[in-house]
């Protein structure tokens, strides 16, 4: 019988349960719908359904706003087998969390009561809204004004970038309300689909995650009562980069998820495809390919679970550990999918197999929620400053 004290470095049962489950809906329900998402362009409805009827879609939401309460472990869990079958999908989960983390961690329990149960109970998506235009990376940068007046707030700006804008109800919207400040002068809002005054551009035409709409977002006049305000005005920075702590996670766990995708496909392939009378398993060089594929991903996946601990701890030094599994799992994510597509030769250049679509998906990972450019200046700062605790 094994040693209880040797169970202190795995898994839990439950987040184990968690992993079983959603594979079982993805190998049913979404993985046999990737390519058809992907060459129409369109937005997953049907995965989003079945995502839904298990309680996947915004597993992150507790309990006490009729959420599934599953941790930020399990969570990423979710998300990771989710991209193993579908990126588009996976971003569900993830924007889902994106976007609404700011009012878990900073909103009234009034405004956390109004607008979360509708995402629990899937009648609604939350996006995030903090890029725009001539404001990427420099995000203290934005444009994007609210103006108090009376009893609320004028919106006016644009964002970009917006992941399922459109296709969500609700936005978490940064903007700034004490101009010529920067950073100081950012606060954040929930603004609604259904505002006057918001609406929204064409969908972006994109290299991958083709079935999860990119837009932009526009404010022209929006007037939203003054309690849409997300914690305190003026310290919506702080509470950007903090949801951003959190949500890097997840896209660590995606870029996981799509690497462990194409190894699964790629593997797979070079035991069937014979040349030189013997599989292409066989030889040397291919070996060394996918041995290489196998560690990054086994090190991506550790270094994302620590991540996920430690957001659902909110340990100090999570920024550190965010931000270097998203920027690890991200690149080992894009050199896994493109030797995926290497060993498939002519046929992984197709999109008869699925490698090339993991390989355009993967290229996002590297991008959103911060490039990893950035993420290497945030990792250096945290080592600098002694917040990095390895």
């Amino acid at each position: 019988m094994a040693n209880p004290q040797f169970d202190v470095y795995r898994l839990p049962d439950e987040h184990v349960a968690i992993r079983e489950a959603t594979k079982e809906v993805c190998d049913a329900e979404v993985a046999p719908r990737a390519a058809e998402t992907d060459s129409a362009h369109v937005f997953p409805a049907k995965s989003y359904a079945a995502l839904r009827g298990a309680d996947l879609h915004a597993p992150h939401i507790p309990v006490e706003y009729e959420g599934a309460g599953i941790d930020a472990l399990g969570t990423a869990i979710v998300i990771e087998e989710i991209a193993r079958a579908c990126a588009s999908s996976s971003l569900i989960p993830a924007v889902n969390k994106l976007g609404t983390m700011p009012l878990l961690l900073g909103a009234s329990e009034e405004l956390k009561s109004r607008y979360l149960p509708p995402v629990a109970r899937g009648e609604a998506m939350f996006s995030y809204c903090l890029s725009e235009p001539e404001a990427g990376s420099d995000v203290a940068g934005m444009k994007t004004k609210a103006v108090r007046d009376g009893d609320s707030y004028v919106l006016n700006g644009a964002k970009r970038w917006i992941t399922n804008a459109g296709e969500s109800e609700f936005y978490t919207v940064f903007a700034s309300t004490n101009p010529g400040t920067g950073s100081k002068g950012i606060s954040a809002f929930v603004v609604e689909k259904a505002d006057p005054g918001v609406s929204f551009g064409a969908p972006e035409s994109k290299l991958g995650i083709k079935g999860s709409p990119t837009r932009e977002v526009f404010f022209d006049d929006v007037r939203i009562p003054a309690d849409r305000l997300i914690g305190v005005e003026n310290e919506g920075f702080k509470l950007a980069m903090r949801t951003l702590d959190h949500t890097r996670v997840t896209i660590a766990a995606q870029a996981v998820g799509i690497g462990q995708g194409a190894v699964d496909y790629a593997s797979g392939y070079v035991q069937e495809r014979q040349q030189f009378g013997k599989p292409v398993s066989a030889f040397q060089g291919v070996q060394f390919m996918l041995a290489d594929a196998a560690m990054k991903l086994a090190a991506g996946r550790q270094m994302t679970y620590v991540a996920a601990a430690k957001s659902e701890r909110e340990d100090p030094d999570l920024t550190f550990f965010g931000a270097s599994a998203k920027c690890f799992a991200s690149d080992a994510a894009m050199e896994i999918t493109t030797d995926a597509v290497q060993l498939l030769g002519g046929y992984g250049y197709t999109t008869d197999y699925p490698v090339e679509r993991m390989m355009r998906d993967a290229k996002i990972t590297q991008i959103y929620e911060g490039t990893n450019q950035v993420q290497r200046i945030v990792i250096a700062k945290q080592l600098l400053s002694g917040m990095a605790h390895l």
